[in-house]
């Protein structure tokens, strides 16, 4: 029987997700990643080639917004603050070098300045659903959910095809055991965006918390077709597994799982919990 407390520890996995947030103007994870050799060069040789652009246009505040973007694509929060404090000085209406900003502060763990420089963005452009996203989060990461939603459905209003406020509505909704709502909201992101993995992933998890472990499977299954390195799709297959009944398939499961992500915490307790072994091979039939 799957218990209460693995899905908790999958919630938690998925408030990750939730997290994942992009630069204005540019895609990037808002957390700290390793970049490979190969990508690291290439970002080296970005960031160079936009320090010309900032030397020939040093009163340009988007100069120094782009520059600033890529820094803290590459980790370098701190050196990207400089860029969107430069920006910001020149511009002080920015919106988005004010949401940029904030993204490199949860990256070092400044919520609360964060937060406030949504609110700039916010002031600056009241339509900047960026912002309202970023604020967003950081409510319903302090379990603030109210106002999580506020902000969620501002964006719904002004961009009603938005699927990451849909999904991270849904999330907010699933966090108070709303799943039947949850799952409306995770259906919208998916119509949004299809190939989204983070929503199907969500959805899979009310499915199991509404006892209809199938459909979480079949959520499950289509995310890792499109993401096979997705640690919380392999638990949450284990998990639809267990729930069915299927031991042997819910510990190949985990076994991905682990594989995936030998540091994560949820995956291995999920593995111990149903009697994997290390080293043992695990049969993944669908």
């Amino acid at each position: 029987m799957l218990s209460a407390v693995s899905v908790i520890s999958l919630k938690r996995s998925l408030l990750l997700i939730g997290c994942t947030l992009a630069l204005a103007g540019c895609e990037t994870v808002a957390s700290k990643v390793k970049l490979s050799p190969e990508v690291a060069a290439s970002s080296q040789v970005n960031i160079a080639s936009l320090s010309d652009v900032v030397a020939r246009n040093p009163q340009d505040p988007e100069a120094y917004n782009t520059r600033g973007s890529a820094l803290a694509r590459a980790g370098k929060y701190k050196e990207a603050l400089i860029d969107f404090d430069a920006a910001l000085r020149l511009d002080p209406n920015f919106a988005k070098a004010y949401a940029n900003r904030a993204l490199a502060q949860v990256s070092l763990g400044q919520q609360q300045l964060a937060l406030a420089d949504y609110e700039r963005a916010i002031t600056a452009d009241p339509n900047y659903v960026t912002a309202y996203l970023g604020r967003g989060n950081l409510y319903r990461q302090a379990a603030q959910y109210d106002r999580a939603l506020n902000d969620y459905n501002r964006v719904i209003e002004i961009d009603r095809h938005n699927a990451e406020a849909y999904h991270n509505r849904g999330l907010v909704q699933q966090a108070q055991s709303q799943h039947m709502f949850a799952v409306e909201d995770f259906n919208r992101a998916i119509t949004a965006d299809a190939n989204a993995v983070p929503p199907r992933v969500a959805r899979g998890i009310s499915y199991i918390a509404l006892n209809d472990p199938k459909a979480a499977l079949d959520d499950f299954n289509t995310a890792l077709a499109t993401a096979p390195g997705s640690v919380e799709a392999w638990i949450g297959r284990g998990q639809a597994y267990e729930a069915m009944n299927d031991r042997e398939r819910a510990k190949a499961s985990y076994a991905r799982a682990v594989q995936v992500a030998p540091k994560n915490a949820a995956a291995r307790e999920a593995f111990n919990r149903v009697g994997g072994k290390t080293g043992q091979t695990y049969n993944l039939v669908n």
